[in-house]
Order: C-alpha cells, then structure tokens, then sequence
C-alpha cells in the first residue's frame, strides 16, 4: 500500500480502539476529560512513534528469542520520558492521567505495533505506520471524551455548556457510560464500513505475537497424547 493508505488505515480502517479493540482499559478510564484524552493520545502516540522507529532500526540486530523482552525495554525507555516531560510542563494531566501514563509501557497497541509492524518493516514506513495508529487512538479518546465529557459534566475541556451545565447525566462520567459510548462507537464504524473494515482473518490466531509459542506447546500436548 501507499505511505497515505499506510497512514489512514489506523484512523478508520484498523483503528486500533474501535476495530482491532486494543488499549480499552485506559480509553474507558481516561476519557471522563477531552483534556485527559489529548494528553493520553500525544503520550501514546511520542511512544508509539519512537518505538516503532527504534525497533524498526534494530530489527537485524534484537535475537529472535529474546525479542519481546527487548521490546518492552524500549517502550518502557520512552515511557519515562514521556512521564518526565508531563510532570515538569504539565502537571495537572500527569496527575490526572496516574497509573495509566506508566501503563503505556504495557499497552496492547503499542506492544502489538512492535511486533507484527516495526519488526518487519523499514524504518519510515514503521514511523508513519505509528502516526496513523497513534492519530486513530487520539481521535477516538477524543470523541469518547467529548461526549460523555458534555453529556456527563455539562462542560467540554472545562468550560461550561448553557443547559447541559445545569441538567448532566451523571451516569456518562462513570463505567456504564463509558460502555456505552465505546459500544455505539464501534457499532457506528461497523455500520460506516458495513462490517468490512478488517478482514476477519486477521483476528485469528496467526496475527498473535504469543501465536508461535502456543503452536508449539499445543504440538507437544499433541505428542504426549499419542504416545
């Protein structure tokens, strides 16, 4: 594909949220602010980018074995620096980002890019790969938190609705309401799509970084039980 279709797919096509339903955990619990939901994307999206370049670039020389590992180490690298970065300029969204900013380390769509992405392509095609996928995450925290932000608390990025500030549907702030407004998502790019925005194929086990692994401990269950 072309460098745009590399960069696009992330944003509707492969969305990782809303599509390959990665990285749910913080895109519930994040998005209660349209404040928080930027600042989750752009530290996702630094860390994905540097990452995906930087694995991409060492690719030939990480052993296979130990790839994994070596990955994680890398991640976790740029994820203090993200984390050092916030709390000296932005100290309220570190704060109120907590735990889930050091979670990045161990977020599915970044670990998940690493592996079936920048491990197996150049290092410019891994970068825009990365924008893409980043800008998609970005995007749907964004919406989420839009409107459960609006809908919930009456305000968007802290400043007040007329009407809604004064009748809030309490309920969108917590759990449930991010459920739901993460159901109606995805079931909104299902529809725009109509059900064919990944091939489902790609769902399977083959597109598991652990695939390899389990192939063979269910080969050797397979051994055991013949003889």
């Amino acid at each position: 594909m072309s460098k745009l279709q590399n960069f696009l797919k992330g944003i509707i096509k492969e969305n990782p949220v809303l599509v390959l339903v990665l990285g749910t955990c913080p895109t519930l619990a994040v998005t209660t602010q349209a404040s928080n939901a930027i600042g989750m994307g752009l530290a996702a999206t630094f860390v994905l980018l540097c990452s995906n370049m930087a694995i991409s670039a060492l690719r030939n020389i990480i052993p296979d074995k130990v790839r994994i590992p070596c990955y994680i180490v890398l991640i976790a690298g740029f994820v203090t620096i993200v984390e050092l970065v916030m709390e000296a300029f932005a100290y309220e969204i570190y704060e109120a980002l907590g735990i889930f900013l050091s979670l990045i380390v161990v977020n599915c769509i970044i670990l998940g890019r690493a592996e079936m992405y920048a491990s197996k392509h150049g290092v410019v095609d891994s970068a825009i790969d990365a924008l893409g996928m980043g800008v998609g995450f970005t995007l749907t925290l964004l919406v989420m938190a839009s409107i459960r932000e609006i809908l919930g608390n009456g305000t968007w990025f802290g400043m007040p609705i007329p009407v809604l500030v004064d009748n809030k549907i309490s309920i969108m702030t917590m759990a449930p309401g991010g459920f739901f407004v993460f159901g109606c998502l995805i079931a909104l790019v299902n529809k725009i799509t109509k059900g064919k925005a990944i091939k489902k194929k790609e769902f399977s086990c083959a597109g598991c970084p652990c695939s390899p692994v389990c192939h063979k401990e269910h080969q050797e269950c397979g051994e055991e039980v013949v003889r």
